[in-house]
């Protein structure tokens, strides 16, 4: 076993040892008495990415060079741009498609809005501003704050899965299969959550196995726009940006409906309709990464 592959698959193990571990040990009874935890366990969890990179590199006796942890700004603005603004524009577009397609299922009252806000205690009732304001600084907010104030967790994320994992999928085997794989990982990664009830809830026919399914299909297609973005600039940074501009707004489009929709259809992003324009995205970002790797290997 080459280097690159024994550093790959330790890191694997320990990531999935020590977060499934906290989740079935810690998160879940912990959720079962309180539900108001879970958002501070799940969180604390993505930590678990970049501690299993430092282990890994302590075990396997690797050191902390090649971290990517550098920002490098120069010569990459136009890439900090698109991983600060891009994911919020793709949601947005990914949720427009989806009420273009299903017209019915836009709610101009935003009831799914007024839902959590009454459920929050903070019903929209009691407020002073009309329901359209609130939505548009919403949009606002998460555009302008999303990548900023989630910096840190994602961070957690990225530094393991596209600042140490990636790299080592790449070195092994050819990009294509390296971005399914990867893919893969990280949606399987999740899957204590999603049994939980986390992007696609539960009771729906085939749970959790199909959300489990349709998360390593979303993570495969936002894992290919993250690992673009660390390849091009040689930065984790601004995956870490990306994946905290996601995080920020990707809840928007369920606010115009009834019922927060179908997680599996739309108008969020995890649904098939509504990550459409991720999809679109990822295609010539994948291509890039290909012709990356070939012409480094002339």
């Amino acid at each position: 076993m080459n280097k690159s592959k024994k550093q790959l698959w330790v890191y694997v193990a320990v990531v999935f040892v020590l977060t499934w571990s906290f989740d079935f040990l810690i998160l879940y009874p912990a959720v079962q008495t309180d539900i108001s935890r879970y958002t501070l366990f799940a969180a604390v969890s993505m930590f678990f990415p970049a501690l299993s990179m430092l282990l890994t590199r302590l075990i396997t006796k690797e050191g902390l060079h090649d971290m990517l942890l550098r920002p490098r700004f120069r010569g990459n603005g136009w890439s900090y741009i698109l991983a600060y603004a891009g994911p919020g524009v793709l949601v947005l577009l990914g949720a427009a498609v989806y009420f273009l397609l299903f017209p019915s299922e836009y709610d101009p009252s935003a009831g799914y809005l007024r839902e959590i806000m009454a459920e929050s205690g903070m019903p929209y009732e009691a407020q002073a501003v009309p329901i359209g304001t609130l939505l548009l600084l919403q949009v606002v907010q998460a555009l302008a704050l999303g990548g900023i104030l989630n910096l840190i967790p994602s961070l957690g994320e990225e530094w393991g899965w596209r600042g140490y994992m990636m790299p080592r999928l790449m070195k092994t085997m050819k990009p294509l299969p390296a971005l399914l794989t990867g893919g893969v990982i990280w949606g399987l990664w999740h899957a204590p959550l999603i049994a939980l009830g986390h992007n696609y809830g539960t009771g729906y026919p085939g749970w959790p196995w199909l959300g489990i399914a349709a998360m390593c299909v979303f993570c495969t297609v936002f894992g290919i726009l993250l690992t673009w973005v660390t390849e091009k600039t040689g930065s984790v940074i601004p995956a870490a940006v990306a994946h905290g501009a996601f995080n920020g707004i990707a809840g928007i489009g369920a606010y115009l409906t009834a019922d927060g929709g179908s997680p599996f259809i739309g108008p969020l992003p995890t649904g098939i309709i509504g990550s459409l324009p991720l999809i679109l995205a990822a295609v010539p970002a994948a291509l890039w990464l290909m012709r990356r790797k070939s012409e480094s290997e002339e």
